[in-house]
């Protein structure tokens, strides 16, 4: 097949693709714009939403790639414009919570992204690989409707809701802003060694939230277990989880 030739989409496929952006929740002018722009729009959008695992030519991939930047670019906006305040570490940390792979993965649970994809049937079958499915189509969504519009207005349109949400929760809990820095102090504050963090790879799939488990000890005793797509994120949550059990136990 010519790499420039148009793929054809089916109206069925039309109806699948449109389902999915209506439940987004933009403002009608995205809409009209993607409808007034079909032929181009759309075979970004089918791009986007077609999974590795069905072993298309053009698949999710490269538009993910993109998602990933216009993401961290639009969640820095987003923090800077309503959180102008916030210490910067504390602006990257509230940032890391906006853009993670768990967050992705849930906001393509509320906008039901997987009955808008094309997905392998084994992996679609595959409860194991669902959260990381997720995220993986948001995040390329992402970057299919920045291709297509040209602008970050309608991931702000779109996103705002999440991020307000998110940040609330973060921001109600200083623990959870920094939870590594916060169990230090209170480490510290009784009179303990410095807590130790013991982390192990479980696997090498990327975007698999549970790739990395951590321990984290205080006095030889584990305080806190967790995971994560990454090692830092599987230490923030085993710190924050340790700050829970202290709290119970005092």
């Amino acid at each position: 097949m010519n790499p420039n030739q148009k793929e054809i989409i089916s109206s069925d496929r039309k109806q699948q693709i449109y389902a999915l952006i209506s439940r987004l929740n933009v403002k009608k002018i995205y809409i009209e714009f993607i409808q007034e722009n079909e032929l181009f729009c759309l075979e970004i959008l089918n791009e986007a939403l077609t999974h590795t695992s069905r072993n298309q030519r053009k698949n999710h991939e490269r538009l993910e790639f993109l998602g990933d930047a216009v993401l961290r670019l639009a969640a820095s906006e987003h923090i800077q414009e309503n959180f102008p305040s916030l210490k910067v570490g504390d602006q990257s940390e509230l940032r890391a919570h906006m853009v993670s792979d768990a967050w992705l993965a849930e906001v393509g649970e509320r906008i039901n992204i997987k009955e808008g994809m094309l997905i392998g049937t084994k992996a679609y079958k595959d409860h194991a690989a669902a959260e990381t499915i997720k995220a993986e189509g948001t995040e390329a969504l992402i970057g299919a409707l920045y291709e297509c519009l040209n602008n970050l207005d309608v991931i702000h349109n779109w996103l705002s809701p999440y991020w307000k949400q998110t940040s609330k929760k973060i921001l109600a809990d200083p623990h959870r802003l920094n939870s590594k820095s916060a169990l230090q102090e209170w480490s510290q504050g009784k009179g303990f060694k410095t807590p130790i963090y013991k982390t192990e790879e479980l696997s090498t799939l990327h975007g698999d939230q549970k790739r990395f488990y951590c321990e984290v000890l205080i006095n030889q005793e584990v305080l806190g277990k967790g995971w994560g797509s990454s090692r830092k994120q599987s230490e923030k949550e085993a710190a924050l989880l340790a700050l829970e059990s202290v709290k119970k136990s005092n």
